[in-house]
């Protein structure tokens, strides 16, 4: 669905995605973890959308989320290490590309035209999932955190990734599924797609984003991005 009206501009020649939540439906692998943890401390088992819908916000917010703890609290980092062993551990076995999504990627690489990943995950956990699915030699640029001094939503890394594709802004398209993805992409001077199929939370409000698009599955970003070319 349109989120709002904007002046016709030049077709696009790159697109540029998020990684968790946008890309690649990456819940499952960070379920598998907490639940792993969970067990060997003898707790209840989580609902698996409580965790999906906090993904995006990353390991910490997982433990604050799944064991009632604030970062302060003294078992807190010796549980995000935690996590983030048992998560690199597997890391891809049970992730996939959303519906849709390699479709579209086949649809972009026909046309020769780039795509490329931005991301606020960190490189030593992007490098090893990208490489799990076989998306690292199709991607034309992987721009994560450590490669700039500022992360999403500030637009550096979305400008670093266009400088590496020699593409412009002007004409590159950036799909997330959070707030930041769009502020980063608009300030970047891109055209912005909310991926609404994402991990977001029951209060999130994409229609309030101002992102030229809002695609409620793949399918659907499919199709809008057909009719950018």
């Amino acid at each position: 669905m349109m989120a709002e009206d904007r002046d016709v501009k030049q077709p696009i020649s790159a697109v540029l995605f998020d990684l968790d939540g946008t890309l690649l439906d990456t819940a499952p692998d960070f379920y598998r973890a907490i639940s792993r943890m969970r067990k060997e401390l003898e707790l209840p088992q989580l609902p698996y959308e409580l965790i999906r819908n906090s993904v995006s916000d990353g390991a910490a917010a997982l433990i604050e989320v799944c064991f009632s703890l604030s970062r302060e609290e003294e078992q807190f980092a010796e549980l995000n290490q935690r996590l983030l062993d048992y998560y690199l551990e597997d890391i891809g076995s049970d992730s996939t590309l959303f519906d849709h999504l390699d479709e579209l990627l086949n649809w972009l690489e026909s046309r020769s035209i780039p795509w490329g990943i931005v991301t606020n995950k960190p490189e030593r956990f992007t490098t090893p999932l990208l490489r799990q699915l076989t998306l690292s030699s199709r991607s034309s640029t992987i721009i994560c955190p450590d490669q700039v001094t500022n992360r999403k939503p500030d637009p550096e890394a979305l400008l670093l990734a266009c400088n590496e594709i020699g593409h412009k802004s002007a004409t590159t398209v950036y799909v997330g599924d959070h707030q930041r993805d769009i502020e980063a992409g608009r300030r970047a001077g891109m055209r912005t797609v909310a991926a609404s199929y994402g991990y977001l939370k029951h209060n999130d409000a994409p229609e309030k984003w101002h992102a030229d698009f809002i695609a409620d599955s793949g399918e659907e970003l499919l199709r809008w991005l057909q009719q950018q070319i």
